[in-house]
């Protein structure tokens, strides 16, 4: 077995014998070293410029509760991106998902699990069908996807109208369902951030310490030598689009019972949003590097900023050209540290 120093620390005995200045240069090579810069800058500064109504706990709950449903979204699509490939079908299948359990469980008045399971299911044959494409036809992700969200969003539509004769669907949940995915703690936290824990650290253990996960990062880093390795890149590709879709139907699913209904446009934020909460968590869109903790830490820092800046008291009007220019900023400070950590040298695999 050989270990990745990039992604495994030194153990604390060896450590102490490394210069001071080596193990900085180590820790700027880790691939989420710029990340967790970025995302503390952002939030000393609206912790200065915002003060304590951003400091409290209603201000926490505010961006803890954006970055818990874009995270859940953007941990899959980052395996996505480290493997090389894109997913811009979310937003519709955040939609598609929300109306399938809006219909069948709400116009329909079916059981709750069956309308959770039916959306679950169709996000999931969603990647599904997105992965079979990219691999049959060897057409871009991005042009595969793109048409995925269209084609998709207007089938949601059209069915939506059918079925329904609205756009917008009503939902009572019942208490298990509610309390399970579509409750606030305390009144202000969202259950939906322990989803997104659990996820990420599920999909952050497969990454670091399944061979599956080396399997990821070379599928990205080159997919003929990959393939010449034995490894089976159009199974991983699938089923890294699976569980791309699986995400996106899960966040469906919890603002359907949050809100008690769904709406055809639901989602569509999370199109870009998740890519640039993957790339701002330091992962390459060449694929073959990146971390989950990154991912995490760039999505955190997308929340900040998106809401942070509610706190400042500024003309709201500006809002976007400083949000545009925070993350403009985070994103050329990651592509710093990833010249630091691809100066190192090649990655190698952690499990053989």
């Amino acid at each position: 077995m050989t270990v990745d120093s990039s992604r495994a620390a030194p153990p604390i005995a060896a450590s102490r014998d490394l210069p001071a200045g080596r193990s900085l240069r180590d820790l700027m090579r880790r691939p989420e070293a710029g990340a967790l810069i970025g995302t503390l800058g952002v939030f000393a500064f609206f912790a200065v410029f915002g003060g304590d109504k951003f400091l409290s706990a209603a201000g926490a709950a505010s961006w803890l509760n954006v970055a818990a449903e874009l995270g859940i979204i953007a941990v899959p699509v980052g395996l996505l991106m480290i493997a090389g490939e894109l997913d811009l079908s979310v937003g519709s299948v955040v939609a598609a998902s929300s109306m399938t359990l809006a219909v069948v469980s709400g116009h329909w008045g079916g059981p709750m699990i069956l309308g959770i399971l039916l959306a679950l299911g169709l996000g999931l044959a969603t990647g599904v069908l997105n992965g079979l494409i990219v691999t049959r036809t060897n057409v871009p992700s991005f042009v595969v996807t793109l048409a995925t969200l269209s084609g998709l969003a207007g089938l949601t539509l059209g069915m939506s109208r059918v079925i329904t004769g609205t756009t917008s669907v009503g939902l009572r949940p019942d208490p298990a369902s509610k309390s399970a995915l579509g409750t606030l703690i305390g009144g202000q936290f969202e259950v939906a951030i322990f989803w997104w824990i659990g996820v990420a650290a599920c999909v952050a253990w497969m990454l670091q310490e399944s061979r599956y996960g080396n399997w990821i990062f070379a599928v990205g880093g080159d997919k003929e030598s990959a393939r010449a390795t034995g490894i089976p890149t159009d199974k991983v590709k699938i089923a890294l689009y699976a569980g791309s879709g699986l995400g996106a139907a899960l966040v469906g699913v919890i603002q359907t019972i949050m809100y008690n209904g769904a709406q055809v446009a639901n989602g569509q934020s999370f199109v870009f949003n998740s890519i640039i909460a993957v790339v701002i968590g330091g992962v390459l869109l060449t694929g073959g590097y990146g971390s989950v903790v990154g991912v995490i830490l760039g999505t955190l820092t997308f929340a900040i900023v998106n809401q942070g800046i509610y706190y400042t008291g500024w003309n709201s009007d500006w809002a976007a050209l400083i949000l545009g220019i925070l993350l403009l900023v985070a994103v050329l400070m990651n592509n710093t540290f990833r010249r630091l950590a691809l100066s190192s040298g090649p990655r190698t695999n952690r499990k053989a």
